[in-house]
C-alpha cells in the first residue's frame, strides 16, 4: 500500500483480511500481479493528493488460484488457476468477481499471466477502436512500449502490416515482434511516407506527444481511425478517438472485458508474447517501482510469490 503521496519510498506491506467471498465471488491466492505505470502515478501526487483516499491500495491485474467460491459461483472452481483485473491486486489473497476471472492454462506463466491482462485489453480496445484488418497499414506510435508492443502483435494477427515508432536502440525489438521499426523525431512523416508509398490505414498513439498526433493526422485520411491512450488534452478537438478512463474518453470495457480469454489463448498458444522486463518479490515492490519509474523497461516488470 502507499501509505503517503510521493515516490516509492512510500510503499508499505500492510496486514489487511481479505475476507471471504460473497454471492458470485472467489477467493484467490495470488502468485504475481502485473506493475504498471498507474500503479505509481496514483500515488505520486500528479493527480491529487486526497487524503482520504490513503492508504491507498494499488495493482490492476494479477493470477492465481483460487481457494474458495462463494455461492453461485459457475464455470470456475477452487484449485483453478486464473486471471483477472481488480484494483488493489498487490496482494497475498484477494476476493474477487467470479465474472472477472478467466482461467490460465497450464503452458501460461505465472509472470506472463500476470502482466498480460491490462496491457493487453488496452491494446485490443485500439486495435478494434481503429477496425484494424488484413491488409491494413497501421501506424503505432510508442511500439516498444507495454501496450504499442501488443497493439503491434494485435494487429500482425488480425492481418495487418504494422509501422513502428521507436528509439533506434529498439528497432530489432519491433522487428522481432514483426513491426517494420521507425525513428521518431523530426521528419517522421516523411519517413512513414516512405516506408508506406500507398498510404496509412489507420494509427494508434500510445505516448500522447504533439509529434504522434500531428503525423497521423497528416498521414490517416479517416480521423475515426486515429486512436489515442494519451493525449488527452488534444484529443476531442482533433476529433480522433481518447480511449481509456480519462476525462472524455470512451473505457471500452465490454470490449476489454470480452478480449481477456483471446489474449490467454493468443499467448498461451505462442501467437503473441508478453516480454518480462523483470519479477519481484512482493517485498521489494520499492525497489521495482525505482525500476519502472526509471524508463527504458523493455517489457513488463511483475511481483510473484
Amino acid at each position: 500500500m502507499a501509505t503517503a503521496y510521493g515516490g516509492p519510498d512510500v510503499l508499505r506491506i500492510v496486514d489487511v483480511d481479505p475476507g471471504e467471498p460473497g454471492p458470485e465471488q472467489v477467493l484467490v491466492e495470488v502468485r504475481a500481479a502485473g506493475i504498471n505505470p498507474a500503479d505509481w502515478k496514483a500515488y505520486s501526487g500528479a493527480s491529487g493528493t486526497d487524503a482520504s483516499r490513503l492508504p491507498m491500495r494499488l495493482g490492476y491485474e494479477a493470477a492465481g488460484t483460487v481457494l474458495t467460491a462463494g455461492p453461485g459461483v459457475d464455470g470456475v472452481a477452487p484449485g483453478d488457476d486464473v486471471l483477472f483485473q481488480r484494483s488493489g491486486a498487490y496482494a497475498e489473497r484477494l476476493v474477487v468477481k467470479a465474472e472477472n476471472v478467466v482461467r490460465k492454462p497450464a503452458a501460461l506463466s505465472w509472470a506472463r499471466a500476470g502482466g498480460l491482462l491490462v496491457v493487453g485489453s488496452t491494446a485490443m480496445h485500439t486495435v478494434v477502436a481503429t477496425r484494424v484488418g488484413s491488409g491494413d497499414t497501421v501506424l503505432v506510435h510508442g511500439a516498444a512500449g507495454g501496450v504499442g508492443s501488443m497493439a503491434v502483435q494485435l494487429a500482425r494477427v488480425r492481418g495487418a502490416r504494422v509501422i513502428g515508432t521507436a528509439s533506434v536502440a529498439n528497432h530489432e525489438y519491433l522487428l522481432d515482434i514483426g513491426a517494420t521499426p521507425v525513428a521518431y523525431g523530426p521528419g517522421l512523416a516523411d519517413r512513414v511516407r516512405a516506408l508506406a508509398p500507398r498510404g496509412v490505414d489507420a494509427a494508434i498513439d500510445t505516448v500522447g506527444t504533439n509529434e504522434a498526433l500531428d503525423v497521423s493526422i497528416a498521414l490517416v485520411k479517416d480521423r475515426h481511425r486515429i486512436a489515442t491512450v494519451a493525449a488527452f488534452g488534444r484529443a476531442p478537438a482533433l476529433r480522433i478517438q481518447l480511449l481509456g478512463h480519462g476525462p472524455h474518453a470512451d473505457p471500452g470495457d465490454d470490449i476489454r472485458a470480452a478480449a481477456r480469454p483471446t489474449l490467454v489463448d493468443l499467448v498461451a498458444t505462442g501467437r503473441i508474447d508478453v516480454r518480462i522486463a523483470g519479477t519481484y518479490p512482493l517485498e521489494q515492490v520499492a525497489r521495482a517501482h525505482r525500476v519502472g519509474l526509471a524508463g527504458h523497461v523493455h517489457g513488463k516488470l511483475v511481483l510473484v510469490r
